[in-house]
């Protein structure tokens, strides 16, 4: 009696193994898009030490985000890690490393969204939180809200166990000359033109790495976020796209998931990475489609500039920008890869 009922167990076992091998493995689909920002920069203005840094900080984000998925994990805990990771690597204007503003403060904004469920949350202007994409993860999980700012917004993040620093943590010796320089330069009345004061598109020093994912899992579910530095000497309690749902984020199991990155007041103006979404589950257009005429035509032909990654429910993606670079990465369930920082 007692073998039939090893057999019985180690069958049970075996079945159940395989099953969770199946799960686990990565042969169903999942998908993981990420950037670090659209900007200046060209080939040949970075050391090639400077680009190696930038090309691991994407792969490290990208092995963060397929070790989830591959699991059987899901899109919004791969995108809060990845861009979690990004916020660590001060070669990103996200978290350590990000830029000045004029007052002389590192000003972070993040966003994260559930294409499932549509849940979201944001956080503004925060200043002593480390990781803001975890503290917009617990707005949208532990408060009735979607978005919290400045001192709230780090109040609510440290009650609910985010790490709290102080603003020199954010600090980077590049950074912070930039900053002086971008000062020295006021003080002598150059740079006073609009656009220069914001983008200042010709500065090798300006810092274009607002970071962002987008992600779909094995269960079909997508889900995008965001997290930035905002605009080098911003003033004003500036808050650009990136925390804005429907702006910077979206994500719709019913359409796509979408991060941007680039000039902030125009794609809040367009609500872009919204306006992408409908374009793909109202008007039938493909997710390239929907992405190239936001950046080709809406944005573009309204003066902004930047970039946009998408993924949609069936696990096409679109990666396009009108900059001269983009920090860009994605990484399939099939091992399929790559990771390209310029135009050419």
């Amino acid at each position: 009696m007692k073998r039939p009922l090893i057999l019985l167990i180690a069958l049970i076992f075996t079945l159940d193994c395989s099953a969770q091998q199946k799960f686990t493995s990565a042969t169903d689909t999942f998908v993981l898009v990420v950037h670090g920002g659209a900007g200046g920069q060209r080939r040949g203005q970075l050391s090639p030490e400077r680009e190696q840094m930038y090309i691991n900080g994407l792969n490290r984000a990208l092995a963060v985000g397929y070790n989830i998925l591959a699991r059987g994990g899901t899109a919004m805990d791969a995108v809060e890690r990845v861009i979690m990771t990004l916020e660590n690597d001060s070669m990103f204007n996200a978290g350590k490393g990000a830029v000045f503003a004029d007052n002389g403060m590192n000003e972070l904004d993040a966003s994260i969204m559930d294409g499932k469920t549509l849940n979201a949350g944001a956080v503004a202007g925060v200043t002593t939180v480390k990781n803001p994409i975890l503290a917009a993860r617990y707005v949208m999980e532990k408060s009735p809200h979607v978005m919290l700012a400045r001192e709230g917004a780090e109040q609510f993040a440290k009650l609910n166990g985010c790490s709290i620093v102080k603003p020199e943590y954010f600090w980077t010796t590049s950074t912070r000359n930039s900053y002086i320089n971008q000062h020295k330069k006021k003080d002598n009345g150059i740079d006073k033109g609009k656009k220069s004061m914001l983008l200042q598109p010709n500065n090798q020093d300006e810092k274009y790495g607002t970071v962002g994912a987008v992600a779909l899992d094995v269960h079909g579910n997508l889900a995008a976020g965001t997290s930035t530095g905002g605009m080098s000497n911003k003033k004003y309690g500036r808050i650009g796209d990136s925390p804005i749902i429907g702006a910077g984020t979206y994500a719709d199991n019913n359409s796509c998931a979408v991060s941007c990155t680039g000039w902030g007041e125009y794609y809040i103006r367009l609500a872009l990475a919204k306006s992408v979404c409908d374009r793909v589950e109202l008007a039938g257009m493909s997710v390239n489609e929907a992405v190239n005429e936001m950046i080709y035509d809406k944005l573009q032909n309204l003066g902004g500039d930047g970039g946009i990654i998408a993924v949609d429910k069936h696990g096409n993606i679109s990666i396009e920008f009108n900059t001269a670079g983009m920090n860009r990465a994605y990484i399939k369930w099939n091992g399929e890869k790559q990771v390209l920082l310029y135009k050419d």
